[in-house]
């Protein structure tokens, strides 16, 4: 049990209706989980309105209510208490709650369009070689130093973020890295968190379903930046237009990494294949099992964060030689007739560019490159026809497929992804609406030397189609395929 008047710390109180000074059991948010004793938060969602469920929660127990609006018939024996934006008051009661775990451990967010997930588990991976526990939040998995939890949100809600914080604490956690999304930060995920540092990857076309312009994208990303402590550090991506942007109001220290201008730390490609690569990082050279120019940036973020948090240099180097590539990330399998496959999580018109000229760069130019791709539902719809187009440029054969149509129909999706196909390149492209088929028939495609992409799920282990999850894994799908081949 905590004291209400503990928690209310720095929420930033309007008016209060009732006692503070009582024992409350929880903070929840959600009112179908309130319990005796709680306190109910009323948050204005962008689908549901909490307020509509205020007497609900009462009616459950809740002996505290904190909201934007006070409702009209106030029930005795409740305390309400008015706040000008409940999902920072959520963020900043979730933290009081748990004593503020972010500010006993040095909490490091990634925050960019691409390279979240990767940078966030390399770091968890170096730090873990390195002899320290750790802790990760990220679209993968939640780790509490070796204890996994699965993951349902990129930026998770402020209870669950703090409670996990507060088992990473328990456990002695030295470290922990964190993925900051758009969404997070606008939703005030992150509110009322202590971060030592923020890093940013990049920024490219995606969320413009929810976020409407590019310009609010881009701002929400500056908004996280903006609001690190002066005691944290800002490491961002200057090779990105929108590198220095999301520096001009920190109060952070400010570090820059590039590939293609001065910045305080910089990386070169010297070598690249598909066991691996030979950078230069800040002038020394190290071999790495990780390819592309995107992982370049990637690899050259953690080492910049490595360093800012005290590892030595030359440590850093030798744990970054052993680094294994990210679940869903540049995974790839190879079949008995030496056609490669490869997994990727591309989800975006970037990041699918991104990899095809990765694949590109590496090829003899004899071989096939066949691209499976398809879109999201519900999802930002402008990226649609992009990505088909970009996939029917860099491939020789695109085959166009379901991804997670969620409420959609499928087709519709392929439909407006065909549309973003130049006529020159008709030929190159089909559509199969099934995605098994589609894995299926790439593979049937394929000859000895040939490379397959699966672009877009990457490490999701479901398929997603009207709001049920069916288990699907582009992984097992593949290897599937090759094991069939390999007894025709």
């Amino acid at each position: 049990m905590k004291n209400l008047k503990d928690i209310l710390y720095q929420v930033g109180i309007q008016q209060v209706f009732g006692v503070t000074n009582i024992a409350v059991n929880s903070v929840v948010f959600d009112s179908r989980k309130v319990a005796k004793n709680d306190v109910f938060v009323a948050q204005k969602g962008v689908t549901v309105d909490g307020h509509l469920y205020i007497d609900k929660a009462i009616g459950l127990g809740a002996i505290a209510i904190v909201c934007e609006d006070f409702p009209k018939d106030k029930k005795t024996g409740v305390t309400y208490i008015q706040v000008s934006d409940a999902n920072v008051a959520l963020a900043v009661l979730a933290s009081n709650f748990y004593d503020n775990p972010s500010s006993k451990l040095p909490l490091i967010g990634v925050t960019g369009t691409n390279g979240k997930t990767t940078v966030t588990s390399l770091l968890y991976q170096l730090f873990k070689k390195a002899g320290y526990k750790v802790g990760l939040l990220s679209t993968v998995k939640i780790l509490v130093d070796q204890e996994e939890f699965k993951a349902t949100h990129t930026t998770p809600d402020s209870l669950t973020i703090n409670r996990y914080l507060d088992k990473m604490v328990e456990a002695g956690v030295d470290y922990c890295f964190m993925e900051v999304s758009s969404h997070g930060i606008h939703q005030k995920r992150t509110g009322g968190l202590t971060f030592t540092g923020g890093i940013f990857t990049n920024l490219t076309h995606d969320h413009l379903d929810y976020h409407k312009t590019f310009a609010e994208y881009r701002n929400v990303k500056k908004y996280f930046f903006d609001n690190l402590p002066k005691s944290a550090f800002a490491l961002t991506n200057i090779d990105d237009k929108n590198g220095d942007f999301m520096l001009q109001n920190t109060r952070a220290k400010k570090y820059s990494y590039a590939a293609k201008t001065i910045a305080d730390y910089k990386v070169k490609i010297l070598e690249k294949q598909f066991s691996g690569s030979l950078l230069k990082l800040n002038d020394i050279e190290v071999w790495t099992k990780l390819i592309g120019g995107f992982n370049a940036y990637n690899l050259l973020a953690i080492y910049a964060t490595a360093e800012l948090l005290g590892l030595e240099k030359l440590e850093i180097l030798r744990i970054i030689s052993q680094l294994e590539n990210v679940s869903g990330r540049f995974e790839y399998v190879v079949s008995n007739d030496n056609i490669t496959a490869i997994v990727d999580y591309a989800h975006t018109p970037d990041a699918l560019k991104n990899v095809l000229e990765t694949i590109n760069s590496i090829r003899t130019g004899n071989e096939k490159l066949i691209t499976v791709v398809g879109c999201g539902g519900d999802r930002d719809k402008t990226k649609r026809a992009k990505m088909a187009n970009i996939a029917s440029q860099l491939s020789n054969q695109a085959i166009f497929t379901s991804d997670n149509p969620r409420t959609e129909n499928p087709q519709a999706i392929i439909d407006e992804m065909e549309n973003g196909v130049p006529a020159e390149n008709y030929k190159k492209t089909i559509s199969i609406l099934d995605r098994r088929q589609a894995i299926k028939t790439a593979c049937k495609f394929s000859e000895s030397g040939d490379i397959i992409l699966i672009a877009g799920k990457g490490h999701e282990n479901y398929q997603e189609v009207n709001g049920v999850r069916f288990h699907f894994d582009d992984l097992e799908e593949v290897t599937h395929c090759f094991n069939q081949l390999k007894n025709t």
